[in-house]
Parts: C-alpha cells; sequence; structure tokens
C-alpha cells in the first residue's frame, strides 16, 4: 500500500463506468493488481474514441502504450461498480501522458491511481506521428497542470 495519498475526483476531467468481473478477483477476494491496468486502458481508449475521433480499426494512427505505474490506497473486489477518472497530465508533440484514478462508485476518495503514457504511431511503419490538431483539441479540455 502506498502512504498516506489524497487523491479525490476533482483531480479529473472525465470518468468511465466499469463493473468489476468475477475473474478481476484473486485467490486474496480483491482485484488483482494487473487487472487495474485494463481498467487505465479501457477508460484511456474510451476517452480516445469518445471524443478525439481514434480509429483503432482502420485509422492510419495508433497509440502504442510505452509506459504505466499504478499505485493502490485501498482493494476493490467483485461486485464493486467502479468509476475510472481520467485526465492528461503531459501533452507532447506525438505522446500523451494520462492520469488515472480509480474510485468505487459514489466514493470520494481514490483506491488507485497511475500513469498511463500512449505514443501514436503511423499504423504502417509503427514511427512516431505527431498527435494531429482535431485530437489535441479534445485531449487539452481535460487537461491539467501538474504542480511540482
Amino acid at each position: 500500500m502506498a502512504s498516506k495519498v489524497d487523491i479525490t475526483r476533482n483531480d479529473y476531467k472525465a470518468f468511465y463506468p466499469i463493473t468489476t468481473r468475477w475473474m478481476d478477483n484473486d485467490i486474496y477476494g480483491h482485484v488483482n493488481n494487473v487487472t487495474y491496468y485494463s481498467y487505465f486502458d479501457t477508460a484511456a481508449n474510451t476517452f480516445l474514441i469518445n471524443h478525439c475521433g481514434l480509429d483503432m480499426h482502420n485509422g492510419d494512427i495508433i497509440g502504442f502504450v510505452v509506459s504505466s505505474g499504478c499505485e493502490y490506497l485501498a482493494p476493490i473486489a467483485f461486485p464493486d461498480k467502479i468509476e475510472v477518472g481520467v485526465r492528461i497530465d503531459r501533452l507532447g508533440n506525438s505522446s500523451v501522458q494520462y492520469g488515472i484514478g480509480i474510485f468505487k462508485d459514489g466514493e470520494e476518495q481514490a483506491c488507485a491511481f497511475g500513469h498511463f503514457i500512449h505514443v501514436f504511431v503511423d499504423r504502417i511503419s509503427n514511427k512516431p506521428v505527431k498527435i494531429p490538431d482535431s485530437m489535441r483539441k479534445n485531449m487539452q479540455k481535460i487537461e491539467v497542470t501538474l504542480s511540482s
């Protein structure tokens, strides 16, 4: 468990509901740590598809995950309903770092938080490309300024 950290819903700009599944629980009776990364991936890609026009099947660009990390503050378990908070912590030329928070439905304090970084690449060459302006404009809507 991480040290005392105060991460609340106010730290995030967009939220996506996820229902935990029986298979998410491990032998200890809580959601296994690796499953949180699945929740991160689902929330970030839901944002990209619904708000940024990402076409994962036919688009010219796709996002590759190059880094992720998570700190766990409180357990969650099936059948908890959760919401995943998403924000943009850093918007580069070809990459974006999302800040992600995992919240039990209706709770203000995060159960876990972390980061998830995509580098956008050309689908054919796999070489980094500039984030399209239309996508960048929508990413900026959930961008935050982090204090040092």
